[in-house]
């Protein structure tokens, strides 16, 4: 802290001892180390004070930095949720537009397959079903107009 060699500690004693006196100089000097105690023990508060709000203003920044982008992100999200929202939409308007417009008649109805009598026994190579009917066959649901972009291959 100061820059005090021998030399000057020793001038300093002699001066003490002459002004002070030999009776008095060794409770002054208990003192003296005593005060010089509390002033480093100040002085170690005072810097951890100091650093402890360095750390604590550090951490508030971060913080600061860890909520705005927090918001970001949430805004970003909820951009691209309204842009999914408006595609959702404009596709199912397009669907309804393409439905409206198409006339039933067009799409040909798929009749269902007539199943045969009861009394028609199964041929040999069919598996055994019960009452020995043929297993019905699934009916194709009428094709849609494809979309713009999706197209089917």
């Amino acid at each position: 802290m100061f820059d005090i060699g021998l030399s000057e500690i020793v001038v300093i004693g002699v001066v003490a001892l002459i002004v002070i006196g030999p009776e008095r100089l060794p409770k002054t000097a208990r003192m003296l180390g005593h005060l010089f105690g509390r002033l480093q023990r100040y002085v170690n508060e005072v810097k951890a004070d100091i650093s402890r709000e360095m750390e604590l203003d550090e951490l508030r920044r971060l913080k600061r930095d860890v909520e705005s982008a927090a918001r970001d992100i949430q805004q970003s999200v909820s951009m691209a949720e309204a842009e999914v929202n408006a595609g959702v939409r404009s596709v199912g308007e397009q669907l309804t537009s393409v439905s409206s417009t198409a006339s039933p008649a067009a799409a040909p109805a798929a009749e269902p397959l007539a199943e045969p009598p009861a009394t028609q026994a199964p041929p040999p190579h069919a598996p055994a079903t019960p009452a020995h009917r043929a297993p019905a066959l699934p009916l194709e649901a009428p094709r849609q107009p494809s979309l713009p972009g999706f197209d089917q291959q």
